[in-house]
């Protein structure tokens, strides 16, 4: 776009029209013909402006044209067809694009040198520092964890940090900018903040030293009474409703609102926060707390849904609030839930009631932990069977809300991993070793300050073998789908064979990216080395890491037959495959029809508890029925139905290829 000085008679023209300027010569147009659209400007500094062709209209019907009206204008460029009118106090040091409509705004200005929230450090798990993460546009779960997690390495978090002070030079300008399609209305104050295409900012109290990364594919929202400081949000994402955020990266498809307050926390994709409170928290993707008596500190979770009044506790009242905590990846609290950190609880576990003596059940996942009388109980594995386990790993994929293209997260949804998987036979190991030290015949056993009752000991043992068993099938039916019938032994190993090296060894879950923690400490190295020398590469290298990943878990497996079934891939046969799909069978079926059971409860009499108000047990179940519908209906049990039928003939396909 070109922009010309004003003739006198343009200049005339535009004094005529209410129009003010201490320097004429530094306001500069593109399309002269238009200036018939500016009224009541004071223009002060450099100002560029377009054309002003298009009109906007707005709900109900009305239409306003684009244009200048009634603003001050100080060092500003305006795009072709933006409206800006009735700026109470001024605009300063912007660029503005095209098409945008800025209207009803109290003060927008940006002020020396500015980063627009990039290098921002976010005390992040430990409130006291420590643990801090510099905040950028790109920031990805998988960076942040690196710089919040890896402090024994500080050769990795110097040089990442290095890299991202390099992108906040980049971006460093003392003029901001407003992107195309950007919508500003009735709000405040908003000072330093980069604003992306498409983004809608209405009623909006604070927002300052900050960037809003919208764009056409992923637009965001800023609502009423927001007030942001020092921030990041992403594209896709929505902050409403009163939400106060001080020192918060909001990742790509968030939604918070309904009054929410946080600081210095990190919110990744597809998290939800209403209502309640967030203080230094790690929030990895598909975190979601709704309820206002809610208050999430000092803990990183993944996969999380929070139940009404959970809470936990990060100062013990000695050296400050220097705790912290993990919820692995599913971990869910049930309602007026408690947790005194530091804790760690183990994956996709339920924890219920208050919980005070700092247990560690990385180990053992899929567990309960309950409270009894002040006493933390843990139920090994009870999850696996668990209905609501199983709705949680389906939806997740589903919710997904991500439009953007450009994906800064690298989010695994498996339920059964090597991540998983090699706790589970951890935990075996860990529950024999009970057995042992304590006797076969102990009522209740002692771990890491929690107690396991006998049966729920013997319980977990089984849980466990049983998920291993179908994890371990699932892995080898999926190599032999392309193998053809007849084939021989030696062809057998071949399909078998792994495809990388990569993969053996222990796994670790980088915030919803599950992988080879050899493979991570590889990267890491390059990054300390300087062989990885950008963020960009950064991103691209965990990337590659995460479309890798069914590669190294082959790997991991096939290094595990051995251990689990006694069977040396190296010379295995049809028959011992045969065998091991005939225990998968087993343990997928079994699995599967204790998750029906599971579902029958959700509509047993008990459940009908509030239906028919007024009326008899008939009327109660046909009010159930018209509200719920009945069960054989019911779309996760047909889904469960439809599994085992399916599983059992895959089961059968593969045997009787083998057996030919």
């Amino acid at each position: 776009m070109t922009f010309k000085p004003l003739t006198q008679e343009q200049i005339d023209l535009l004094v005529a029209a209410g129009c003010k300027s201490e320097e004429w010569d530094r306001v500069k147009t593109s399309a002269p013909e238009t200036l018939k659209y500016i009224k009541n400007v004071r223009f002060s500094g450099d100002v560029c402006f377009g054309r002003f062709d298009a009109s906007f209209t707005l709900p109900g019907g009305l239409k306003k044209h684009s244009g200048l009206r009634d603003v001050t204008l100080h060092n500003v460029t305006v795009g072709d067809n933006t409206l800006v009118e009735n700026i109470t106090d001024y605009i300063a040091n912007y660029n503005i694009g095209s098409d945008c409509y800025i209207e009803n705004v109290d003060l927008l200005l940006t002020e020396g040198p500015c980063r627009f929230g990039n290098g921002v450090e976010v005390s992040v798990l430990n409130e006291t520092g420590g643990r801090e993460v510099a905040i950028y546009d790109r920031l990805s779960a998988q960076v942040a964890y690196i710089l919040a997690m890896y402090r024994h390495q500080p050769e990795v978090t110097q040089a990442l940090n290095r890299m991202i002070d390099e992108y906040g030079k980049s971006v460093e300008s003392d003029r901001g900018t407003i992107g195309n399609n950007v919508t500003i209305r009735n709000a405040k104050y908003i000072s330093g903040v980069k604003i992306g295409d498409c983004t809608r900012i209405s009623g909006t109290s604070r927002l300052s030293d900050g960037s809003i990364n919208g764009n056409a594919s992923a637009p965001v929202e800023i609502g009423h009474g927001v007030i942001a400081d020092h921030f990041i949000i992403s594209s896709g994402s929505k902050v409403e409703d009163n939400t106060t955020l001080t020192r918060c990266f909001v990742g790509q498809s968030c939604t918070l609102g309904h009054g929410y307050s946080a600081s210095d926390s990190l919110f990744f994709s597809n998290c939800q926060g209403e209502n309640g409170e967030a203080c230094a928290i790690f929030a990895g993707p598909f975190t979601v707390t709704h309820h206002k008596s809610t208050l999430l500190i000092a803990g990183m979770f993944s996969f999380m849904n929070a139940g009404s009044g959970s809470n936990q506790s990060n100062h013990m009242y000695k050296l400050g609030p220097i705790h912290q905590g993990i919820l692995e990846r599913g971990a869910k609290t049930a309602s007026d839930s408690y947790i005194l950190w530091p804790s760690r609880v183990g994956a996709f576990s339920l924890v219920m009631g208050r919980h005070v003596t700092h247990s560690d059940t990385t180990n053992l996942p899929f567990s309960y932990l309950i409270e009894q009388q002040n006493n933390t109980y843990l139920v090994p594995g009870v999850n696996l069977r668990s209905v609501g386990t199983i709705r949680d790993a389906q939806k997740w994929p589903r919710r997904d809300a991500r439009k953007d293209p450009d994906r800064l997260d690298c989010i695994n949804y498996n339920l059964l991993s090597p991540f998983t998987i090699q706790k589970m036979m951890k935990g075996i190991k860990l529950l024999h070793n009970l057995q042992y030290s304590s006797g076969e015949l102990s009522d209740v056993y002692s771990y890491h300050s929690a107690k396991i009752r006998n049966s729920s000991l013997r319980n977990g043992i089984r849980f466990y073998q049983t998920a291993i068993t179908k994890f371990l099938g699932n892995s080898i039916i999926k190599k032999l789908e392309k193998l053809p019938a007849g084939a021989s032994d030696e062809q057998l190993r071949a399909a078998l064979a792994p495809t990388v090296a990569d993969g053996k060894g222990y796994w670790v879950d980088i915030s919803g990216m599950i992988a080879p923690q050899p493979v991570i400490e590889d990267l890491l190295q390059k990054v300390a080395s300087g062989q990885v020398n950008s963020i960009e590469e950064v991103h691209k290298a965990f990337a590659k890491i995460h479309q890798l990943y069914y590669d190294y878990e082959w790997t991991w497996a096939y290094d595990h037959y051995q251990e689990f079934f006694g069977v040396d891939m190296a010379t295995i046969t049809k028959a011992d495959v045969i065998n091991i799909v005939k225990q998968w069978k087993e343990a997928v079926i079994g699995l599967d029809k204790q998750l029906y059971e599971d579902a029958r409860k959700e509509f047993n009499l008990a459940a009908m508890t509030g239906f028919g108000a007024d009326g008899t047990k008939e009327i109660k179940e046909q009010d159930f029925e018209q509200v719920r519908g009945d069960f054989e209906s019911n779309s996760f049990v047909t889904a469960v139905l439809d599994h085992i039928r399916t599983k059992e003939a895959l089961g059968d396909e593969i045997i009787a290829r083998l057996s030919n």
